[in-house]
């Protein structure tokens, strides 16, 4: 009876995983070939001639929104202050912080960091679109470059930064950071939002990195009305860029260690980070999250496939479905690779483990918006309606 039934469930079971396991197949060179492509279309030049006469440059805002961040925020504003850059303004917020947050950015005054200190939380607001926006009515530079505490820029980033923006004319850049510490559990780790992002950036989905962008201030101000608009929106910047991608007038980068922007974030950090805004990612539809763990589940096939195949001794099935996997791991380990200055290559064995990560993450995402239970440095998360 025994051998019966598990013929019965291998006629069911086994002919969805190797289906599965067959689409996955077809989706690992369309990952290379676009990962690739987006590489190549986002690489920032190298700038080998001098700025040019200080009077032609544009002033520049560098605005940090900064809530019980005392244990980052120096490096930040360390690497900030060592900036070539000349015409420079840096505004620092405390966004109502429960540490001593407020009185380390009082100490960087000195070196000419100005200090606000942020206002009660009106109802309806997202908390850091608040702060954007009271940092935005301070600010005096032609482009603000909106930065998060965990970012770190190289003595030349932002003079990069700001060449791109006027020698191409457009309005908006983002540049997702590059790893520069390696080797760490929050690098191995990382769950999967920046490799979605670029593996589906188009105009409808914009790439955008939250913790380095740099916007014309009249723009920002006057076809969006800062984020007044934009003041329950989980990702602001976003919605501003698909609009202005439309007109060609936003572009992504993708950092290398040369030019200068990377990042430090905890791995905790990046975990609530997915989780707030994976189920907005999804259109608030928990039919839309229960697609994209079906999606994961397919990317995990071959893995399920190999295993069985191994122990049922199915040698030609295992060794495809090996195949399969490599490729898949060969994949990430390209990201990786450009993405992390160590790790690759352990990264790319890491993905399995990192796809149920994401999996588990995407289905936290839905359930704690369900149960209005997200939140972010403390404050409850109130989508928009």
């Amino acid at each position: 009876m025994r051998k019966i039934g598990y013929t019965i469930s291998s006629m069911i079971y086994e002919p969805i995983a190797y289906t599965a396991m067959g689409l996955a197949a077809s989706m690992a060179p369309i990952m290379a070939v676009r990962l690739r492509a987006i590489f190549r279309a986002t690489k920032p030049p190298k700038y080998t001639t001098p700025l040019g006469d200080e009077t032609d440059l544009p002033s520049v805002t560098v605005c940090i929104p900064a809530r019980n961040e005392q244990h980052a925020l120096t490096d930040c504003l360390e690497r900030v202050l060592a900036s070539t850059y000349q015409k420079l303004e840096i505004i620092v917020l405390d966004d109502v912080s429960g540490d001593d947050t407020s009185a380390l950015i009082k100490s960087f005054a000195s070196s000419g960091v100005r200090f606000i200190q942020g206002d009660p939380l009106p109802q309806e607001w997202l908390g850091k679109n608040h702060a954007l926006e009271e940092l935005l009515r301070e600010a005096n530079g032609t482009y603000i470059l909106f930065m998060d505490v965990d970012t770190r820029v190289e003595p030349q980033a932002i003079e990069r930064i700001i060449r791109y923006a006027v020698s191409h004319t457009i309005d908006m850049v983002s540049v997702l950071p590059f790893r520069n510490d390696g080797w760490r559990g929050s690098v191995l780790a990382s769950p999967l939002r920046f490799f979605w992002s670029l593996l589906f950036h188009s105009p409808t989905l914009p790439a955008v990195s939250s913790g380095s962008w740099c916007i014309r201030r009249s723009t920002l101000e006057t076809e969006f009305n800062g984020f007044t608009k934009l003041h329950a929106a989980i990702q602001p910047e976003v919605t501003i860029a698909r609009e202005l991608m439309k007109k060609q007038r936003y572009h992504l980068l993708v950092s290398t260690a040369e030019f200068g922007v990377n990042y430090e974030k905890k791995w905790r950090s990046q975990l609530l980070t997915s989780i707030r805004l994976l189920y907005p990612i999804a259109r608030y539809s928990i039919a839309n999250v229960l697609l994209i763990a079906f999606d994961i589940a397919i990317l995990l096939s071959p893995w399920i496939v190999l295993v069985y195949g191994i122990f049922q001794g199915l040698l030609i099935v295992s060794s495809i479905a090996g195949a399969v996997c490599v490729a898949y791991m060969t994949v990430y380990g390209y990201y990786a690779a450009t993405m992390w200055r160590k790790g690759a290559f352990l990264g790319a064995l890491l993905w399995p483990l990192l796809l149920l990560q994401e999996l588990v993450l995407v289905i936290a995402s839905g359930v704690q918006y369900k149960r209005k239970s997200v939140t972010w440095k403390g404050r409850l998360v109130r989508p928009a309606k």
